[in-house]
């Protein structure tokens, strides 16, 4: 086999009958790309089931897809030609399976819209194309398909070619060809034809030798999400895929949302000698300098060159699910290796994908629709720009147990606690760290440090509830806590008038971060502070768990941000009981 010097994926779409599957065969077939004795094979079965042999065949490897006579997934194959390796994704052109589609052309780097040349653009066409551009291919070649049909006819091919050029312009979206062809009877797919005489651009094959390779991953920032960490006797691995960049021993790399970061001490290797460095694409284990915890779903980066940390960010989004997505409504958010819970804070524009129209619909996507919106996640989440690395500017909307939906990352959008968070993120990568580690005093105390904030109306019990906790905690050999807010006030904060609450709650959660950092489990009674503040100690002591307990005298609605509501009882033992359970999901206590 000859040898290539790189590899392109290229994405195929088109309207269900519009000839896809068929135009691919005669690719493989004309290029000399098919296993040996592959043709002759699918022409006995074609015999044996009394069909008339067709090219897409060849393709369409599953029986079941040959008796619908659609595709129904993805399917990935290459091909050589002259010293390039092409990825070819055949991407499923029926609507019923538009979600296949979209997880072909997510990694494709150029692609081919094929388009019948009797029936014209279609409503796939369109949906396609727009999906393309949401996706952020931009490199294109439209083949006019079936061209035998319409008696190759110069003048059919230029109201195509046309249509095809205006519609695709209304979306950013400009093909380097237009090429006509006829997929049947091999016209301009590899070679070029004698039946249309009035052409005199290149054929399909020379289309695809034009695109351009797009910048390697490996000259990319580093990023290196966190897939999961492996304790062997007393080192950890942490381990997952270099997505793009290059990761050294002796990198200082920092983990994002976190913000923690210590030095690759190795990179390990199974049966072979460990590496130096490993560069994009791999999978690989690295060990820290410092033990320090880390989970999966975070990024792994260089200090110089971090990924975006927000709660909010603006993006461009695709929903498939037979079930509205719903602006206010719970979902749950997947980029990388991290899911988050999200929600959709607004909904800026919605465009219909079949007619490119804009819809007046500001709470809702239905299926199909593809949107410009805000969402909004729980906890902060790690990610770039789509524009800037795709690896980590793409992600997934899971509603109940299935990927329903997803879309690229514009920009990350600033909220009410990006300052806490950017003086959050300078304190960590400045901090002077002592010689005991975290794990070493959580291997010693039995447990991870974690704040518990007590939140409910004055009188509910907060501080009785606070104080036995402690003491439980305490008497089970916890090292544990009791932080008032008003102790703070009368003496760090003393200096603060009332309105300054911001930087009352700022001095707050840097002590508690301190304690934290400690190995300690904080409590405390939060009547200084309001409901919203506590987003800021989140913030602060990011990512110690934060458990927020609700106490009210009835069930009522509990505030955002609470993870448990209790209601005040004479004996509070119970509810001691559920805390110390709840602490235990939350890996606070081991």
């Amino acid at each position: 086999m000859t040898e290539t010097s790189e590899r392109l994926q290229v994405v195929f779409v088109g309207h269900v009958d519009h000839g896809k599957s068929t135009l691919l065969g005669r690719l493989y077939a004309d290029t000399g790309s098919l296993p040996d004795g592959h043709l002759e094979k699918v022409r006995q079965i074609c015999a044996r089931q009394g069909k008339a042999f067709e090219y897409a065949f060849l393709f369409d490897a599953f029986l079941e897809e040959q008796e619908q006579g659609i595709t129904i997934d993805t399917a990935r194959t290459f091909f050589n030609w002259q010293n390039r390796q092409y990825l070819i994704l055949d991407a499923p052109g029926h609507k019923e399976f538009l979600k296949n589609m979209v997880s072909g052309a997510a990694r494709a780097e150029a692609a081919v819209l094929i388009i019948d040349a009797q029936e014209g653009v279609q409503e796939q066409s369109r949906r396609h194309g727009y999906l393309l551009s949401l996706l952020g291919v931009r490199q294109l070649t439209v083949a006019v398909n079936k061209m035998d049909l319409v008696e190759y006819r110069e003048a059919a091919f230029d109201e195509i070619s046309r249509g095809s050029r205006h519609f695709l312009r209304e979306l950013n979206l400009e093909p380097a060809h237009v090429i006509p062809v006829s997929a049947r009877e091999g016209d301009n797919v590899a070679k070029p034809t004698r039946r249309m005489p009035w052409y005199g651009g290149p054929t399909l094959l020379e289309s695809l030798a034009s695109f351009q390779k797009l910048p390697a991953r490996s000259d990319q920032p580093l990023r290196f999400p966190v897939q999961d960490v492996y304790k062997f006797d007393a080192r950890r691995i942490v381990a997952g895929r270099v997505e793009t960049g290059e990761l050294r021993v002796g990198d200082t790399v920092v983990f994002s949302p976190s913000n923690k970061s210590s030095v690759v001490k190795s990179i390990e290797a199974f049966n072979a000698v460990p590496p130096e460095a490993v560069g994009a694409g791999r999978s690989t284990g690295f060990t820290l300098s410092e033990q320090i915890f880390v989970e999966r779903g975070e990024i792994a980066s260089l200090q110089e060159m971090p990924p975006e940390v927000c709660t909010r960010f603006r993006a461009n989004v695709f929903w498939m699910g037979p079930n509205p997505l719903s602006r206010g409504a719970k979902y749950r958010l997947r980029l990388t290796t991290a899911e988050v819970e999200m929600e959709l804070e607004d909904i800026l524009t919605v465009t219909d994908a079949v007619t490119l129209a804009r819809i007046t619909r500001c709470d809702r996507l239905e299926r199909n629709d593809v949107a410009q919106v805000v969402i909004k996640t729980r906890k902060p989440l790690a990610l770039d720009r789509f524009a800037d690395i795709d690896a980590t500017g793409r992600f997934v909307i899971v509603d109940g147990c299935d990927i329903w939906g997803g879309g690229i990352v514009i920009e990350p959008l600033k909220d009410s606690q990006e300052p806490f968070r950017r003086e959050a993120r300078l304190r960590d990568l400045k901090w002077r760290a002592g010689e005991v580690g975290l794990s070493e005093r959580g291997e010693r105390n039995g447990h991870h440090p974690g704040i518990i904030l007590f939140t409910g109306e004055r009188g509910s019990g907060k501080a009785r509830l606070a104080r036995l906790l402690e003491r439980r905690l305490f008497g089970d050999g916890r090292q544990v806590y009791l932080l008032d807010g008003k102790n703070l006030q009368m003496g760090l904060c003393s200096d603060l008038s009332d309105w300054n609450g911001a930087e009352m709650v700022r001095r707050f959660g840097e002590v508690a971060q301190v304690l934290l950092r400690a190995g300690l489990i904080v409590v405390s009674t939060t009547n200084t502070f309001s409901v919203s503040e506590h987003q800021i100690i989140r913030t602060l002591v990011h990512p110690h768990p934060v458990l927020t307990i609700h106490l009210s005298p009835c069930e009522e609605e509990l505030p955002e941000q609470t993870d448990l509501g209790l209601v005040t009882r004479n004996d509070l033992s119970p509810a001691v009981e559920r805390i110390l359970e709840k602490m235990r999901e939350l890996a606070i206590l081991l």
